[in-house]
């Protein structure tokens, strides 16, 4: 089971990106797929997540209304639509699961990691 994270840049504040978690190994359909991000210095945090049964979707608070996610089953590939970006979330983003179909933002428990992608918001 393979994980991976694509998608980061550099962007000005206020900008968007969209960041893609492909699975390759298995199916990411009955699983839940969160997002994490570690700022240097910092500890890593979740940031969103969805789950595998129902679609339901969970943000931090430093995301809410700015951050949304979603995922294609066909593809394999959960997407993290990011709008109006700050500074400080300037971070190195990771998928992951616990294979779990209910999602999580806590990161214990995760199984499977990709391989981090940048995103830098700086003017």
């Amino acid at each position: 089971v393979q994980l991976q994270a694509s998608g980061g840049g550099t962007v000005q504040p206020g900008g968007s990106l969209r960041l893609s978690c492909t699975a390759s190994g298995v199916t990411l359909r009955y699983w839940g797929i969160g997002w994490f991000r570690q700022a240097p210095g910092k500890e890593r945090e979740g940031v969103s997540c969805i789950s595998g049964d129902d679609g339901s979707t969970y943000h931090a608070d430093s995301v809410k209304g700015r951050f949304t996610i979603s995922r294609d089953n066909v593809k394999r590939t959960v997407y993290l639509h990011m709008t109006t970006l700050k500074p400080e979330d300037t971070a190195v983003y990771y998928c992951a699961t616990d294979r779990r179909r209910s999602c999580s933002l806590d990161d214990s428990g995760m199984v499977y990691w990709g391989r981090g992608t940048q995103v830098t918001v700086s003017s």
